[in-house]
């Protein structure tokens, strides 16, 4: 399968999908998100994949939603329109990383903001490099409510999702290791080979060991309500784009709106 906007790399056991336009700092484009989709489809079904690696190409992990593509294509949307389109592309393509059968790891480095978080904190592990940061600030900048998968309380605890979300400000790599949301914070020359090393660890498990292990364990955090927390939410966040305040941002242009690195080459 040829892809345009992610790479896939089967290394040994280990399959990688990586986002690759570095270029916008691996904005998350539709394109970009069906072919990331398509390409755990692809590690899922291939028997020799024990482990699989989400990471970015270039400086960055990502930086989130694609806010371009956002206001050339989807800015005129109908309440139905946005609700359909997000759905697909941003709740039900998340909770497939969030299912997958196989363990999963972020490897982050530079920015991981809005969508780019969402797409992190779906997977099993995060990795991050020393010059690793998360950002949501979208409640600030685009008076809107979080992103369309609000896992931030589950990876960081109530009251530091509170404050992540309420100033949006950045959250570096080791704090979010002293959060619990980061698993190991590595030296940024290192990240890559740390994340296979960890990778390759795993993939040493017996593979349907690992498959049984995490249903068990994303069944905890679904006992305690973590799918209907989301779902929840995510209608939340459907009304705030139809708020009085959110259609003012927008109609300044939401792109300038936020100083995320997609918003420049590099």
């Amino acid at each position: 399968m040829e892809f345009q906007d992610i790479a896939y790399e089967v290394i040994g056991p280990v399959a990688r999908i990586s986002h690759n336009r570095p270029e916008v700092g691996n904005a998350e484009g539709s394109r970009l998100l069906t072919e990331m989709d398509q390409a755990l489809k692809l590690a899922v079904e291939d028997d020799a994949v024990r482990v699989i690696v989400i990471a970015g190409k270039g400086k960055h992990f990502s930086s989130g939603h694609d806010l371009k593509e956002g206001q050339e294509k989807f800015a005129d949307f109908t309440v139905e329109q946005r609700f359909e389109h997000e759905q697909l592309y941003f709740f039900e393509y998340g909770f497939r990383i969030w299912d997958c059968p196989k363990p999963t790891i972020a490897q982050v480095q530079g920015a991981c903001i809005a969508g780019g978080f969402m797409v992190a904190n779906m997977c099993d592990l995060v990795v991050a490099s020393e010059n690793a940061f998360f950002s949501d600030p979208v409640c600030r900048t685009l008076s809107c409510a979080a992103v369309e998968l609000l896992v931030h309380p589950w990876v960081m605890g109530l009251r530091r999702a509170k404050e992540f979300l309420y100033t949006g400000r950045r959250l570096g790599a080791r704090e979010a290791y002293e959060f619990g949301m980061v698993n190991h914070v590595v030296p940024d020359a290192e990240l890559e080979q740390r994340t296979m090393a960890l990778a390759n660890e795993i993939a040493a498990v017996p593979p349907f060991a690992l498959k049984l292990t995490k249903r068990s364990l994303n069944r905890a955090f679904d006992i305690q309500g973590f799918r209907n927390a989301l779902a929840s939410h995510f209608d939340i966040h459907q009304l705030a784009h139809v708020s009085e305040e959110f259609k003012a941002v927008t109609s300044r242009g939401y792109v300038n709106s936020s100083s995320r690195p997609q918003q420049k080459a590099g």
